[in-house]
């Protein structure tokens, strides 16, 4: 009878691996995250944007507001009295007005 020689080549350990970060600065990281402010918090105070939009909609949507303000703003210029009509009307001594 012949014996069957195995073929299988031998399987190499496998390797330890070693923590990324130590135990210290991992409780240290985990107390800092306990500690952050919540995501309704952070759009409150602008820090992030609000994503009730889908992200690829976002930049779209902060133009279109811009662009918004902008106008609004030009429309409140262009309505704005004239410096003439504020002394004429008492709001402005003459000498303060800027020359036209």
């Amino acid at each position: 009878m012949s014996a069957t020689v195995s073929t299988q080549t031998p399987v190499p350990p496998k390797p330890t691996r070693k923590a990324s970060i130590d135990p210290e600065a991992a409780q240290k990281l985990e107390k800092s995250l306990a500690h952050r402010p919540e995501k309704h918090d952070l759009i409150e105070r602008n820090i992030l944007k609000d994503d009730s939009v889908a992200p690829a909609l976002q930049a779209a949507k902060e133009k279109l507001q811009r662009s918004q303000l902008e106008d609004k703003l030009e429309h409140a210029l262009q309505a704005r009295p004239k410096p003439e009509e504020l002394v004429k009307e008492g709001i402005l001594k003459e000498n303060d007005a800027p020359p036209a």
